[in-house]
């Protein structure tokens, strides 16, 4: 009986639910996991339902207390499982690649375990443990297919993930990534474009570029200038509006890709540039191939190449061995590139990190006040850079779940081409997600911008259309819609890379 059939034996069409936690690429794993699971028979779950027939947790390894989170939640599930036959449990993602035979033995009720490496597996392994019934844990040690072979449910109808590499050859102290994902491996150019023209022909107006090392992209097929290419060919996708991408490294971070991004109209001003400290010798310490004044001079000429371009990073505090000098440092390259928006953390041990075993480990209570004076003087320059949108007009990607408030205050949310949050008021005439409108900025907070004004212009888009045509389906049918990728230019798996550079 195939896993079809045996799905709908069991009280009618299971149901499934997909937890997600940690990065975009988790995010995107996701939506393969989903679309596996409805090529196979599932349908989603409704929202709020209390317990779906099968529950995924897509894990990260990075996050603090990830370990502790996903076992309370195990636990969590235990009775609800113990009191519905048939129901199942699936753990995948980082996690799983890292602590293996574990989960079933903290949690025994958990029926499969899957790892980063074979999320296409998890439809037959659920089945496998149905006939079988005991738990089956599964985890390749490297990439069976690239996961954009895969059928995919996108949780977006105008904006889509498209992976172009997988993997990372750095070998960061304070990150896990590059043993649980692999080396990078990437695509071939022609299979990604025609992903990117699948997709447009579907509706999707907006593609961001994802890897875990996006800007390497490249050295696993002999080419450095690979990604540069791959922007501008975006460009001369027709009906594709946004280009982005995410996340690149300072050590990659060339001035082809810099031209690129500034002479191809529809790459979009905005760069995620990861610093995670302004410390040459905590930089040295945590393996980061560049220093302060590397990072400074990218930001200068991303500057001078795309004046209206918003730069935000990533920064972590309290890294083993920083001084007060070290800190302070961080605080002058925050003053010195006047970022946007900044996503701070504090440091934690990841069991398995060189990090891990450093000394000079950081009081809490230090790191704690390091990281609020980083997060106040952030705050700042968050505020002041969103000041100088205001008069501006701006052309709006109308958002989907964007703007909490919405309803209360009678306003809809939409992204800037830099990707700042601008929630601008309703106009009389109907938008929809994917829509563009054109606004001007009236007043700006440290992390949005508000368009109080009548709407200057509305212009309804095929990416608007795709997802009125999927939101009458979801009416019609409220499980969900499977809005799977044509299989078009499917890659064979490529070799190891040789080269490259590291986790962002």
């Amino acid at each position: 009986m195939s896993s079809i059939d045996r799905s709908q034996s069991v009280g009618g069409t299971r149901t499934y639910e997909v937890r997600t936690y940690g990065c975009q690429m988790n995010v995107h794993d996701s939506e393969r996991l989903a679309g596996l699971l409805e090529d196979a028979g599932y349908i989603r779950a409704p929202e709020g339902a209390d317990a779906a027939d099968v529950v995924v947790f897509n894990t990260c390894a990075v996050r603090e207390n990830a370990d502790n989170k996903l076992y309370g939640n195990l636990g969590h599930l235990a009775p609800k499982k113990a009191a519905r036959p048939g129901m199942q449990i699936a753990v995948g993602g980082c996690l799983a690649q890292k602590d293996r035979d574990t989960i079933v033995k903290k949690a025994p009720w958990v029926d499969v375990v899957f790892g980063t490496h074979n999320i296409g597996k998890l439809p037959v392994l659920l089945e496998r443990a149905r006939v079988q019934e005991e738990a089956q844990v599964e985890i390749a040690e490297s990439l069976e297919a690239f996961p954009s072979t895969l059928p995919t449910r996108r949780e977006s109808a105008y904006a889509a993930w498209v992976s172009i590499s997988v993997g990372c050859n750095n070998t960061c102290t304070f990150c896990i990534v590059p043993a649980l994902r692999g080396k990078e491996k990437d695509r071939r150019p022609g299979d990604i474009l025609a992903e990117i023209e699948a997709l447009v022909a579907e509706g999707v107006c907006e593609v961001t570029l994802l890897g875990q090392n996006v800007n390497a992209y490249g050295s696993d097929i002999g080419d450095r200038e690979a990604f540069s290419k791959l922007l501008r060919a975006c460009g001369k996708i027709d009906g594709l509006e946004r280009v982005r991408f995410t996340s690149p490294h300072p050590r990659d971070f060339t001035d082809d890709v810099i031209a690129a991004m500034a002479e191809t109209p529809n790459v979009m001003p905005q760069l995620h540039m990861p610093l995670q400290s302004g410390s040459d010798p905590v930089l040295k310490a945590m393996r980061r191939s560049y220093r302060q004044e590397r990072f400074l001079g990218i930001i200068e000429k991303v500057r001078a190449a795309i004046p209206h371009a918003a730069i935000s990073t990533d920064i972590i505090v309290g890294f083993p061995g920083e001084t007060e000098e070290d800190f302070e440092q961080t605080l002058h390259v925050v003053r010195e590139a006047r970022f946007a928006q900044a996503f701070t953390f504090q440091y934690s041990k990841r069991p398995g990190t060189p990090a891990a075993e450093m000394d000079g480990q950081i009081p809490k209570k230090v790191v704690q006040e390091r990281y609020e004076r980083l997060v106040a003087l952030q705050e700042e320059i968050s505020w002041e850079e969103n000041k100088k949108q205001v008069g501006r007009t701006l052309e709006l990607m109308v958002a989907e779940g964007e703007g909490r408030k919405d309803d209360t205050t009678h306003r809809l949310s939409g992204r800037a081409p830099d990707n700042r949050l601008v929630h601008f008021t309703k106009p009389d005439q109907e938008v929809r997600p994917g829509d563009v409108v054109t606004v001007e900025i009236t007043y700006a907070a440290p992390h949005h911008l508000l368009a109080e004004g009548p709407v200057l212009d509305v212009r309804r888009t095929r990416a608007g259309d795709a997802w009125e045509k999927r939101h009458a389906a979801e009416q019609a049918k409220p499980a969900g819609v499977m809005l799977g990728l044509p299989k078009i230019g499917a890659p064979e798996p490529l070799p190891v890379a040789a080269s490259g550079c590291g986790c962002d």
